[in-house]
């Protein structure tokens, strides 16, 4: 890794994601309302050339920029790549719940603040640089929470805001901490001084900075949140707020355990594990009761951030550890958004058995589902599976063999509650054609779309396993 000053064009994704939210306001506020289909427009090319903006500098060595408070490497160029996609495919998706909204504007406009909060989360160095990618991360979420702006939209804003408030205010005692600890903020700092620092002020650090993390992730025990913005907010906005985050704050834990908490006198190794298995056991424990749609996709998320925080834990632990986190957070991005399309394409469903009923005589919407479902399960030949298969592996390389277990038990477990939803479905379509006649319930022409091409990358990820293992591993 090299140190240098920094340039503009070395956050060229991060400064196209800014200029397109500020491009979007501005002609949102010139355009009339039935025309901020052009803010959409803006946000979505935005997102796209800063996807393409970050390919350039996914290989090469790693590059520490801006006073060693901003990281260039393989980790941050997944991230913006992944975010950035993810972002234009949300944009997208809101299409059908958005259009003609008297805020629509401001919604693409926060998508893309929160983006750029969640790469900076990815690329911090720093611990000062860490809280405000915290906050950017944060704050712009809080609004999509609530954009719904109904009793269970309010309810689940307000539980949002004051977890991320209490959580913001345990990072914040974290930082401080290991600021007294080490004399300084950044990693490289950190790394050398912790080993010899006090222990209760290490203890204070690792424990506030992955309360933090852990809220942005979605993690138990800071998890409780996660249900209620689910089901509170639209699918579109659902997608966004338990998808995006989630990557940064997952890259952002990474980049502390390889490096200032790997030498510390508290083992912040273990300590992940823990909430790494309390989090995939907890998520699937609760997802088995729900009978709602988007409650049973926000307690999946919660364990799906249990096998992601499997490779934090053994970050130090595991040359495989960075290339299988490359994997992974593709491959979750990718599925999970595909999961809430599902969910959006048929707006009048809210129940598991309404979705079934409202999918009969769609079979590739069926179809689709199932393959994003087995792919959250992490079945071949899906995108996650190759990532399940890479996070396994250097789990079993970082000798967590007790967590590797648990992980698998886990892994069959969920699909039972995958196949509460996608079970009746496909009976429903499995019926003789005069039996299965469409049904009447709407059915928004986006989100099935997206729904169709969630599927189908994951599968393409997925077949090209060795391509995409190499990519990221060089």
């Amino acid at each position: 890794m090299e140190t240098m000053s920094g340039s503009p064009y070395d956050l060229l994704p991060e400064l196209l994601l800014v200029g397109g939210a500020v491009l979007a306001l501005l002609v949102g506020l010139w355009s009339p309302q039935h025309r901020q289909r052009r803010a959409r427009a803006v946000a979505a090319v935005a997102a796209l050339a800063a996807a393409a903006a970050a390919v350039p500098a996914l290989t090469g060595p790693g590059r520490a920029v801006y006073g060693d408070t901003w990281m260039i490497d393989e980790i941050t160029g997944v991230v913006r790549i992944t975010v950035a996609l993810a972002t234009a495919a949300v944009v997208l998706l809101a299409t059908s719940s958005l259009a003609g909204h008297p805020r629509e504007t401001e919604a693409y406009v926060l998508m893309l603040l929160g983006a750029t909060g969640t790469i900076a989360l990815a690329a911090a160095r720093d611990l000062l640089m860490l809280v405000p990618a915290y906050l950017l991360a944060s704050v712009p979420l809080y609004a999509l929470a609530g954009f719904r702006k109904d009793d269970r939209g309010v309810e689940a804003t307000l539980k949002y805001y004051l977890m991320g408030a209490f959580a913001g205010v345990l990072m914040l005692v974290g930082v401080a901490a290991l600021v007294l600890a080490a004399g300084g903020s950044g990693y490289d700092l950190l790394a050398t001084r912790l080993p010899d620092a006090a222990v209760p002020l290490i203890a204070v650090g690792v424990i506030g900075l992955l309360a933090g993390l852990g809220f942005k992730a979605g993690a138990v025990p800071l998890h409780f949140w996660v249900p209620d913005v689910s089901a509170g907010t639209t699918p579109a906005m659902g997608a966004f707020i338990l998808t995006v985050p989630k990557l940064g704050a997952v890259a952002a834990a990474f980049r502390l355990l390889v490096g200032p908490f790997a030498g510390a006198s508290l083992d912040a190794a273990l300590v992940v594990a823990i909430v790494s298995a309390l989090s995939m056991t907890l998520g699937n424990l609760a997802a088995f009761q729900q009978s709602e749609v988007l409650r049973l996709l926000g307690y999946s998320t919660i364990s799906q951030v249990g096998y992601l925080f499997m490779v934090v834990a053994v970050a130090g632990r595991s040359a495989l550890a960075a290339p299988a986190l490359a994997v992974y957070l593709a491959g979750y991005a990718v599925t999970n958004v595909g999961a809430f399309a599902a969910a959006a394409a048929l707006p009048r469903a809210r129940t598991l058995d309404d979705w079934a009923a409202a999918a009969r005589g769609r079979p590739w919407l069926v179809g689709s589902l199932v393959v994003l479902l087995l792919g959250l399960v992490g079945t071949p030949p899906t995108a996650v599976f190759v990532g399940k298969l890479a996070v396994f592996t250097a789990t079993a390389d970082g000798s967590y063999g007790w967590l590797l277990v648990l992980a698998a038990v886990n892994s069959v477990a969920s699909l039972f509650y995958y196949l509460r939803w996608f079970g009746p479905a496909v009976r429903a379509t499995a019926r003789p054609r005069a039996e299965r006649a469409p049904s009447r319930a709407g059915v928004a022409t986006a989100p099935m779309a997206a729904t169709y091409a969630a599927a189908a990358v994951s599968l393409a990820v997925g077949a090209g396993a060795g391509l995409w293992l190499a990519l990221v591993s060089t």
